[in-house]
C-alpha cells in the first residue's frame, strides 16, 4: 500500500468523523428553525450528510479500509457534546461554531482531492468533488444567517431559551439599562418557544438512550408550566406599561429613554400598526402583505415588521418573505451570490 493511499485512507476517515458530528448537528438546528422552509432545508442537510457518510464509508473499503464501526459514534458524541456546550454561548457563537466545521470539512474535501489525484483514483476524486461542492454551499449559507444575526434578524435559526440569555448577558456589558430590560422581555416571548424546541430536542434524545428521553419529558413537563405561567402573569401587563413608560418619558423632556423604550416595544412586536414601515399593514392579506416586504430594504424595517407578525397573527408566509428579504441583504453585504 502506497503512503499517499494511506494518507487517503486517514483523512477519508477524519472527514467520515466531521460529516456525522454534521448530521447531528443538522439535526440539533431542525428544532430552530424559523420557518418551514427553513426546516426542510437543515432536514434535508441531515439526510444528505448521510449519503455523504455512506460514500466517504464506500470509498474506504475501496482503498481497503475498515468498516466505519466507530465513527459514527464519535461523530455524534462529538455533536452532542457540541450542542450542550452551546447553550451557554449566543447564537452567534454557534454559528461560528458550526461554520468553523464546515471549513474544516471543506478544506480536508480539498485536501483529499488533490491526495487521490495523486493517487490516481479516480472514483475518489469524483467523491472529493461532491464533498466540496456541499461544503461550498452550507459555508456560504452559515455566513448569510451569521450576516443576518449581525443585521438583527429575523435569522433562519431562532435561538434556544438558554442562547437567548447568554445573548443578553454578552450585551449587557455594554449597554445595562436597554439590553437588560429587552433581554428580560425577550426571555419572556421566548417562554412560549420552550415546550416545541424541547419536542425536537426529546426525539434527539430517545436516539442516544431512553434515559435522556426520559430527563428531558419531565424538563419539557417543568416548561410547560413554568413558561404558561409566565408567559400569562408578566406578558399580560407588559404591553401596556412599555407603551405609558414612553410616554411618561416623552412627556418629562427625556427623548434618550423613550426612544430606547421604543426600541424594547420595537423588537417585541408591540408597537402599534401603524409604527409599521407598510401602510394599512393589518387590512392587507398575506399576498398583499408578501409584495410590500419585499420592498422594504431596511433590516430594521423588516425586523419590526417580523416581530409585529409575530406577535399577532403569525403568518409563516410572511414571516418566511421577510426572512428571504433580510437574507438577500445580508447576501449582498457578505459578498455571497
Amino acid at each position: 500500500m502506497t503512503a499517499s493511499t494511506s494518507g487517503l485512507r486517514q483523512q477519508l476517515r477524519t472527514v467520515l468523523t466531521l460529516t456525522n458530528t454534521e448530521i447531528q448537528v443538522a439535526q440539533t438546528r431542525v428544532a430552530q428553525a424559523r420557518t418551514e422552509a427553513v426546516r426542510e432545508e437543515l432536514t434535508k442537510n441531515a439526510e444528505n450528510g448521510r449519503i455523504r457518510a455512506v460514500a466517504i464509508d464506500e470509498a474506504l473499503r475501496g482503498l481497503g479500509g475498515l468498516p466505519a464501526l466507530i465513527s459514527p459514534l464519535v461523530g455524534r458524541t462529538a455533536a452532542l457534546g457540541k450542542t450542550f456546550i452551546e447553550q451557554a454561548q449566543p447564537l452567534d457563537e454557534a454559528l461560528l461554531g458550526d461554520l468553523a466545521l464546515e471549513r474544516q470539512l471543506l478544506d480536508r474535501s480539498r485536501y483529499i482531492k488533490a491526495l487521490a489525484t495523486a493517487a490516481n483514483e479516480s472514483d475518489v476524486v469524483a467523491l472529493a468533488d461532491r464533498l466540496i461542492t456541499a461544503h461550498t454551499a452550507t459555508v456560504e449559507w452559515l455566513t448569510i444567517v451569521l450576516a443576518e444575526e449581525a443585521l438583527g434578524g429575523p435569522v433562519a435559526l431562532r435561538r434556544t431559551p438558554v442562547q437567548w440569555i447568554s445573548g443578553v448577558a454578552a450585551r449587557a456589558a455594554t449597554a445595562p439599562s436597554v439590553v437588560v430590560a429587552h433581554g428580560a422581555d425577550r426571555v419572556i416571548d421566548t417562554a412560549r418557544q420552550v415546550p416545541s424546541l424541547l419536542t425536537g430536542w426529546r426525539k434527539q434524545a430517545e436516539d442516544a438512550g431512553d434515559t435522556a428521553a426520559q430527563t428531558l419529558t419531565e424538563w419539557r413537563k417543568q416548561a410547560e408550566d413554568a413558561g404558561e405561567t409566565a408567559a400569562k402573569t408578566l406578558v399580560a401587563g407588559r404591553d401596556a406599561a412599555l407603551e405609558a413608560a414612553e410616554t411618561a418619558a416623552r412627556d418629562s423632556g427625556a427623548p434618550g429613554l423613550a426612544d430606547s423604550l421604543h426600541e424594547i416595544r420595537e423588537s417585541t412586536g408591540t408597537v402599534a400598526a401603524e409604527d409599521l414601515p407598510i401602510a394599512d399593514y393589518d387590512a392587507l392579506n398575506v399576498s398583499s402583505a408578501v409584495a410590500a416586504v419585499k420592498e422594504l430594504e431596511q433590516p430594521a424595517d423588516i425586523r419590526l415588521v417580523v416581530t409585529y407578525e409575530e406577535a399577532h397573527k403569525n403568518r409563516s408566509g410572511i414571516i418566511s418573505a421577510a426572512q428571504t428579504q433580510l437574507a438577500s441583504i445580508a447576501k449582498d453585504i457578505v459578498g455571497v451570490n
